[in-house]
This record gives C-alpha cells, sequence and structure tokens, in this order.
C-alpha cells in the first residue's frame, strides 16, 4: 500500500515597523538666538516597514509513489498524480491527501502509467481535467470530470501516441491562448520524431475534444512541433512565448524556444545544430548534470527540475525570450526533482522523484513549496 502523506504548514513571517528619531522620541527645538528669530522644528524621519523575510521551504506532502504531475485547481487545491499508482490525490495545506480517482486503463512499467495534469481554464463551467496515460496499446489523454468531491473518468480525447515503456514523454499543459499542448516522446524508434504523421516526438496542440487547434501550422493535424526525443517541461513567460525541456540521448539534454511547425532536430542531430534545417536549443546540459524534467516560467526565469542533477536550474530569461548563464540551484538537497510549478500564491512548488531510480529518505517523495526570494539567497 501508498504510504500515508502528511502535510505541515509553515509559520507566519512578522513584519517589523521600525521608526528612528533620536532616542525613540519625536521633539522640537527652539533656535537660541534673540527673537523675533524663528522658531524651527527638527523634521521627525518618515517611519520605515521592514520587507517580510523570503518564506523558508514548506513541505506540503510527504510518502507519496512516484509522484509525477502537479497542477492547481482554482481554489488552491492541488492534483498530484501518482504514476504507478495510478491515483490522482488533492493536497490541500494543513490536511491529509485525499485520493480523488484511480484513473482506470493504466499500464504502469518502467517509465510509463499515470504522467502529466492539466486543469481546463474553463474550470468553473465544466469541471474539466485532463490526464496523460500510457494503457495497454498506446499513449492517450483522458478528460476527467472534477465533480467537487471526486474525479470521474469521461472520455479519451486524444488517443494513438505511440507507447513504450520509455521516452514517454507526457506533460501536457494549457497555453495562454486557452488550448491543450501534449508533450510526446519517440517510444524508443527515433525515425518517428520527423515523421508528420506519427503522433510520437512531438508537441501537439488540440482543444478539449482532442481536435486539432485553429491555427496548426497543418490545419487538419494536432501537431505545432516536430524533432523531438521526449520532451518533459512545458511553460510560457508573460509574453506568451513557449519553452520545452527535453532529454537528450547520451550528450545533450536542451531548453528550446517553442515556435510553430518547427523541427528541433531528433534524431538527426542532438544539442545545437547550427543549420537553418533545425532550431538550436537555448541551453543544454550534459545529462548527468541535468536529465530535465518539468519546467516552470516566472517573471524572469525559467526552472527546470533536474533527475540525475538532483537541481533545480534557474535559466534567467532576456527581454528578447534568450537566456542568460544558468544558475544551479538545490544540489542534491531533495534528491531527484520531477516536476516543479507556479503554485496560486508565487511559490515554486517541486515534487521529487526518489521512489523511482533514486535513494528515497524515510519522507519521500515529497511535495515542496519553495519562495523564489528564498532561492536567490540560499540556493
Amino acid at each position: 500500500m501508498t504510504r500515508t502523506a502528511r502535510t505541515t504548514t509553515a509559520a507566519l513571517l512578522a513584519v517589523v515597523v521600525l521608526a528612528a528619531c533620536g532616542g525613540g522620541e519625536r521633539t522640537e527645538e527652539q533656535a537660541t538666538v534673540p527673537a523675533p528669530s524663528p522658531v524651527t522644528t527638527a523634521p521627525a524621519p518618515e517611519p520605515t516597514t521592514s520587507e517580510p523575510a523570503p518564506r523558508k521551504p514548506e513541505v506540503l506532502a510527504t510518502g507519496l509513489d512516484v509522484p509525477w504531475g502537479l497542477a492547481f485547481l482554482p481554489d488552491g487545491t492541488a492534483l498530484v498524480t501518482e504514476r504507478d499508482s495510478a491515483r490522482v490525490l488533492g493536497l490541500v495545506p494543513g490536511e491529509e491527501p485525499r485520493e480523488l480517482a484511480t484513473v482506470p486503463g493504466v499500464a504502469a512499467e518502467n517509465e510509463a502509467g499515470l504522467l502529466g495534469i492539466a486543469v481546463s481554464p474553463d474550470f468553473a463551467d465544466n469541471g474539466h481535467v485532463f490526464v496523460y496515460l500510457t494503457s495497454g496499446t498506446d499513449n492517450r489523454v483522458l478528460r476527467m470530470v472534477h465533480d467537487g468531491a471526486e474525479l470521474r473518468p469521461d472520455v479519451v480525447v486524444l488517443e494513438g501516441i505511440p507507447r513504450e515503456t520509455y521516452h514517454s514523454g507526457g506533460r501536457i499543459a494549457f497555453g495562454p491562448d486557452g488550448y491543450l499542448y501534449v508533450a510526446t516522446g519517440d517510444a524508443a524508434v527515433p525515425s518517428t520524431s520527423q515523421d508528420p504523421g506519427s503522433l510520437g516526438g512531438k508537441i501537439l496542440r488540440v482543444d478539449e475534444d482532442g481536435e486539432p487547434a485553429p491555427g496548426n501550422p497543418d490545419p487538419g493535424s494536432p501537431v505545432w512541433s516536430l524533432g523531438h526525443r521526449n520532451v518533459q517541461g512545458l511553460g510560457w513567460d508573460g509574453e506568451g512565448r513557449m519553452y520545452a525541456s527535453e532529454f537528450g540521448q547520451d550528450t545533450w539534454d536542451e531548453l528550446n524556444l517553442i515556435e510553430a511547425g518547427t523541427n528541433y532536430g531528433w534524431p538527426e542531430v542532438e544539442g545545437t545544430a547550427g543549420t537553418s534545417d533545425f532550431a538550436d536549443p537555448l541551453v543544454t546540459w550534459r545529462p548527468a548534470d541535468a536529465s530535465p524534467s518539468g519546467l516552470a516560467v516566472t517573471e524572469d526565469a525559467v526552472y527546470v527540475a533536474a533527475l540525475r542533477g538532483q537541481s533545480l536550474w534557474r535559466v534567467p530569461l532576456e527581454a528578447d525570450g534568450g537566456t542568460g548563464e544558468p544558475q544551479r540551484l538545490l544540489e542534491g538537497e531533495y534528491g531527484r526533482l520531477r516536476t516543479v510549478t507556479v503554485a496560486p500564491d508565487g511559490r515554486l512548488c517541486i515534487v521529487t522523484s526518489n521512489t523511482f531510480r533514486g535513494d528515497p529518505g524515510a519522507d519521500d517523495d515529497r511535495v515542496v513549496a519553495v519562495d523564489e526570494e528564498w532561492l536567490a539567497s540560499h540556493g
């Protein structure tokens, strides 16, 4: 049985108001020259308020069994998928995690199982939650409905994504345009990534019924970009630019700026091609330093969760969509990191992955909320 998860709450931070003036009292002094010299008053300094200290990391849940995806409902409830158990858990601060569903038809093995999760931007009206899963025959996207108490299966909206127990992709997210983006892997058959007729090795863009979204490069196809080996993270900046993290093979992992209809080179190239045929990555890492999984985009940076690298990489964003020098944060502190997402309160929520190919501690796996400002001073 899956270990029981526990939650903790962070302490409230005090705001200290400091006001200083001489010995602590505001005073008036009269000039000592004879009248009619004017009376002068010493001005009182403006009161100052100290900035709250950055919040320390807060463990939101422990004892999870191979957690993978993370998304938030409008009320702040975190939805977490467990890859092998096929459960979707609801996490509310101060409460024990609650099982909302065991998703039917999941065939979990190695890297395959219940993976990504995304909440419809129209959730308040339709209750839609989407999950990416491996079945016995393919990878697919299942639409579910949240009825206020639990999640129930609705309909498979996208199927036929090539299946293997490795290179499954699996990250799904709604873009600022309101459409669902689906990251797929090459299913260990590299040639599928260059085949426009295959859904493998692609980023797909569909509506909530699984139909190709308006404005796709090929109006009849869900394919948004191709030439990917195994995309694991999706996110957008404030200008609507899209970023994706991707597992390489033996040489280079990648962070890419994703543009419609663009070819990212796999398997013809891994890392930087330097030709007009393929888009070059913004950042590359050696797999031992990264093996990048989920990513989150904030106002001025992309954060990438690293599995083998056991770190959170911060990649500064420049005004034109380019990137600065990556910074390695939290190295070894929480072990393997699977997912990072921006929470409704602005913190980064990190999902660990030590119960799969890791060295789990007594509390693994965990969901941890981390303040960006705290990271800047303690990274």
